[in-house]
């Protein structure tokens, strides 16, 4: 027999018409590879081979008798399992977090990414511009590749240069590092930590001008843009100092001083373990304390003590003064408003006290 397929045979009928198929059924149907196995059960897997790493780096720490030898606990995956983020280091970090995991934009203890006394960066060119424009105190500006062709990146080189601020030629893989992953347009610049001054700093500064202290304390302020307009009502009313506690307030960042204006380059900034103790130290000291609280019995223009050494006591928005804070104050002001539910923010509340403090000085 010449020719042709063998009976039954081939991809064609004897009609010379291709075969039907089984429709995914018979003995001749495809049997496929089956259900996706695991990431960590998948050759040449990165899981694959972290798993095949902590299995092996366990099997290096048992002992004959196939138990875990000294200091084992933190190599070996916790559960004993072996998929992804089960090797040894990824089990000993969540071994430390309490089996919870962290975000990344955590640190060390704990602490979110940023807080503390460290440097702080800023990116984007309009943030890093206007942050040389207010005279923030900086170590160092980053600028990345082509940075002629904007004439914000050419100010902030003079700015920096004029100021004495080393510039760095970096490229963008270092940039993003720096700014945590942040939007920097090519420019970043590293803040110095501020130098936090000492309570008594403050009054010394004022009999050093030989005249009655005006010092503002703020109790529960945590936006830094406060604390910086803040310093501005302080420098342009002819006060001596800011004070605010250790723990829950806001610090001295590149936001504050942002909206400083540049007033914290004039007005110290004095940090306290504790702000009620600080300022029975002040009332020891001769001063004064005033408290703005919506409840209070004097109007703000009516203060008795404005010509006296005084401290005044701004709480946050939302809850006003702690209840320690307002039964330290000498007296609790209240700032005249038409609306009754109405309610100002640690700046705005600062700068009207100031400003009438400053008017019964004689000084506006």
């Amino acid at each position: 027999m010449t020719g042709g397929a063998p009976a039954g045979g081939g991809g064609r009928a004897k009609s010379g018409k291709p075969r039907a198929g089984t429709g995914g059924k018979g003995r001749k149907r495809l049997e496929g590879k089956g259900p996706t196995p695991p990431a960590h059960l998948r050759p040449g897997h990165p899981a694959q081979r972290r798993a095949e790493a902590a299995a092996k780096a366990a099997a290096r720490g048992t002992g004959r008798a196939g138990r875990p030898g000294p200091g084992d606990e933190a190599r070996i995956p916790a559960g004993g399992g072996t998929g992804p983020g089960s090797g040894s280091r990824s089990a000993s970090k969540m071994a430390e977090r309490g089996g919870e995991a962290r975000p990344r934009a955590e640190v060390a203890g704990g602490r979110p990414r940023g807080a503390g006394d460290a440097a702080e960066v800023v990116a984007g060119r309009n943030a890093v511009l206007e942050a040389l424009r207010a005279g923030v105190p900086a170590s160092a500006l980053y600028a990345g590749p082509r940075r002629d062709a904007d004439d914000r990146v050419r100010e902030a080189v003079d700015l920096a240069a004029a100021a004495g601020i080393p510039m760095i030629e970096t490229g963008r893989a270092e940039l993003d590092r720096l700014t945590g992953g942040s939007v920097h347009q090519g420019l970043a610049l590293k803040v110095r930590p501020y130098d936090y001054a000492a309570a008594e700093d403050l009054t010394r500064r004022a009999r050093a001008a030989g005249a009655p202290a005006l010092i503002v304390a703020l109790d529960g302020v945590t936006d830094p843009r406060n604390l910086g307009a803040v310093a501005r009502s302080v420098a342009a009313f002819g006060g001596y100092g800011v004070v605010v506690p250790a723990r829950r307030s806001a610090r001295v960042t590149a936001g504050a001083w942002k909206a400083s204006a540049g007033a914290l380059a004039r007005v110290p900034v004095a940090q306290v373990p504790n702000l009620t103790r600080a300022l029975a130290a002040y009332q020891q000291e001769g001063l004064f304390v005033a408290g703005l609280d919506a409840g209070g019995d004097t109007p703000v223009a009516d203060l008795t003590v404005a010509d006296a050494p005084l401290v005044l006591v701004v709480g946050s928005e939302g809850r006003g003064l702690s209840r320690l804070v307002a039964e330290r104050c000498d007296v609790l002001a209240r700032i005249p408003m038409a609306g009754a539910t109405e309610s100002l923010n640690a700046g705005v509340a600062a700068g009207i006290a100031l400003h009438a403090v400053a008017a019964a000085r004689g000084l506006s």
